[in-house]
This record gives structure tokens, C-alpha cells and sequence, in this order.
């Protein structure tokens, strides 16, 4: 690919692994994003018709013009070679065995059984480099009730119960435009998984076969709903939770300009740093901390008062009178002001190109 691809140190961590790319849309790509960012030699591999369906998404009139893909999947595969292969025919099939023989890694994420049905399934690949570590994204895992069944990110979350929680005050579900399922379910989990079969092939010669459910995956991070579950026999809807908007200290809240303020002033010093800066030191000692009942009738009146409170003045205003007090208290960026910010722009966490943001980098750092 011709985009570019953040430098995160002169030597990166996963120089001299190669990976197949066998992956299409976001959660694959994202991982195999991942593992090119840290280094490694990625090679996307798509059929010779219209190959990853990303090419077109939210493709614009521009990109058409300069003859180049959408910038979904630009930035998807950045850093990556591209090689063309229909594994349904048989010298192609023996192209990509050829090139496990010569790879430390392979990431698919086809419904369950279709590398099997090809031809090019985990019995036949580590057969041809039995140090492979191969790792399979689908929605539902390789086994199961529902490992053949199609789905989308919105459908893992919901399954997983997480879509549940993430609810307004009156208990219906939002639509998140962060792909839980995807990114987190799916792109970081397979990294993780990827990355400790490579450290055991490293150690003892022997590939490991990873089988990535994004359900499963969202499943195990459902934490909070898990141990309401766990204490008090169901999980919580929204407003009656220490996190989820029970208590005045923990929130959002509206400004005077239709912004938003984010409060995290979950511990008790932060809390009454808050108070001094609101002009509220009556509130000092309403906490959860010190015996507020959560989601109860004083939790409920301070948010409501509260509420009103950071109605009175604008987004801009808030920010700048909270912006020296040690109390977790900012503003809800939009992501285009987030883009400018100094927190990323001196982090170096936006590539840029002729002055505008082309990329999002590598989240990490690490110093030689």
C-alpha cells in the first residue's frame, strides 16, 4: 500500500514474521493492521473479482477519480503487500501452500469450515509448516450452536449482552458507532491470540490453531453487567449503576450550547475538587463513598441539579474553568475537534499528509 505507516521505533518488535492476510472488511484487517504497524510483513490476499468489499465502502467521488479505494480500506491495510489468489482453483490453492511454507502466520475469517471445503483447511496447512501458527475471526467460533450463522457486530453485542447495557434512560438500546464486536471482539482478541501462539512456536517449534469467536470475545468483557449478575441477580439497567449513570459524580451532561461535559469524578477528592470549582460545597460529602445510596432519591436530585447546572454555560466555558482542576472533568469531543486536539496531535497519534489526517497510528510506544 502507498499510505503511510506510523514509525513507532527504529527497530519494531515483530521484524521478520510473515503473515498471510486472508481477511476482508474490519475485523481482520484491523489486527493484521496491528501486527504491520508492529512490524511484520503482512500479505493481504484477496480473489481475483472484487476482493475485499471494504475497497467500495464509503468510497467518495475523489477516490473514484484517482483511481484508488476508500479510504476505510486505505487505512485498513496499510503497510501491507497485495497478491490476488482464487482458492478455488487448484494452482492457486498449491500458491498459497507454497507460501505457508515460508510464513509464521495465517489469519482467515471465512464462515467455519470453508478453508477446510477449499482445500487449504489447519490439517493441510500445518502439514505444509507444522511451526504455523493459524488463527480463524468468525462471529460465533468454530464450533457451537451458531458457528454457521451469519451476523454483524450489532448482532455479537447483542448475544453477548453488552448491546443491553449500552441503553438510554429509558431502557432502549443506542446503536454504537464504535464496533465493540469488531475491534474489540474481534481485531484485538485475534492479536493477543496470534501473538502467544507465535511466542510458543518461537519456544518450541510447534504452530497452535486459533479459533476467535467475536461473541466469546465481547462475552468475556461484559464485566460490570456480569458482576451485577453476580451481587444481585440481574444486570443494571442504565441510571441505577455506580457506572452507568446511578450516581451525580459519574455522567454526561448537557451545556448551554447542546454540548457535553464528561464527569468522572468517581472518587471522593475528585468529587470535592469538583465542588469547590461548581460552587457547591454542600455537596462535599453527598458521595457514593461515604453512604450514597446509588441510583437512589439524593443521587437522583444532585444529577438533576447538576444537570441544570452545566445547562448555564457553554461547552467552551466549562472546559476552560475546569481545564487547572485535578477532578476528571472534560469535554466530549467530536471526532473531527479530536483530530486538532494537542493530546494527539503531540502524541503523534494522527499521520498526516500535506497538513491533513490521513491515518490513525499505532497506539503504542516504545522506546530502544
Amino acid at each position: 500500500m502507498t499510505s503511510p505507516s506510523p514509525d513507532t521505533a527504529t527497530h519494531q518488535p515483530l521484524t521478520g514474521v510473515r503473515v498471510l492476510d486472508l481477511t476482508r472488511l474490519l475485523p481482520g484487517p484491523a489486527a493484521t493492521r496491528h501486527l504491520a504497524d508492529l512490524g511484520a510483513e503482512v500479505i493481504k490476499i484477496e480473489d481475483p473479482g472484487p476482493g475485499d468489499y471494504a475497497r467500495d465502502m464509503m468510497r467518495t467521488s475523489a477516490d473514484r477519480a484517482a483511481e484508488r479505494p476508500s479510504l476505510f480500506f486505505r487505512s485498513l491495510n496499510r503497510g501491507k503487500t497485495e497478491m490476488r489468489l482464487d482458492l478455488k482453483r487448484a494452482e492457486d490453492r498449491d500458491a498459497l501452500i507454497e507460501l505457508v511454507r515460508h510464513a509464521d502466520v495465517l489469519i482467515e475469517s471465512f464462515r467455519p469450515g470453508v478453508m477446510a471445503r477449499l482445500g487449504v483447511g489447519w490439517d493441510t496447512l500445518r502439514a505444509a509448516n507444522p511451526a504455523l501458527v493459524m488463527c480463524s475471526i468468525s462471529g460465533y467460533g468454530q464450533g457451537g450452536p451458531l458457528a454457521k450463522a451469519a451476523g454483524h457486530d450489532i448482532n455479537y453485542i447483542g448475544y453477548a449482552g453488552m448491546l443491553d447495557q449500552l441503553a438510554s434512560a429509558d431502557g432502549t438500546p443506542i446503536v454504537p458507532n464504535v464496533q465493540i464486536g469488531d475491534l474489540l471482539g474481534g481485531a484485538l482478541t485475534a492479536v493477543v491470540g496470534t501473538l502467544a501462539a507465535l511466542v510458543d512456536a518461537r519456544a518450541t517449534g510447534r504452530g497452535r490453531y486459533v479459533d476467535v469467536s467475536m461473541t466469546d470475545s465481547v462475552f468475556a468483557h461484559n464485566l460490570m453487567a456480569f458482576f451485577a449478575v453476580g451481587t444481585r441477580g440481574k444486570a443494571s439497567p442504565a441510571g441505577t449503576d455506580l457506572l452507568n449513570g446511578g450516581v451525580p459524580c459519574y455522567g454526561v451532561y448537557r451545556t448551554a450550547d447542546d454540548r457535553f461535559m464528561a464527569v468522572g469524578a468517581l472518587e471522593l477528592k475528585f468529587w470535592q475538587v469538583m465542588c469547590d470549582v461548581i460552587g457547591k460545597p454542600a455537596w462535599k460529602d453527598s458521595h457514593w463513598s461515604l453512604g450514597q445510596r446509588v441510583g437512589g432519591e439524593e443521587a437522583r436530585a444532585i444529577r438533576d441539579e447538576l444537570a441544570a447546572l452545566f445547562r448555564t454555560a457553554t461547552q467552551a466555558e466549562w472546559t476552560a474553568r475546569f481545564a487547572d482542576a485535578d477532578c476528571c472533568v472534560t469535554p466530549v469531543l467530536r471526532m473531527e475537534e479530536a483530530l486538532q486536539h494537542p493530546l494527539f496531535v503531540e502524541r503523534n497519534s494522527v499521520v498526516q499528509e500535506n497538513g491533513e489526517p490521513v491515518q490513525l497510528a499505532l497506539p503504542l510506544r516504545f522506546a530502544d
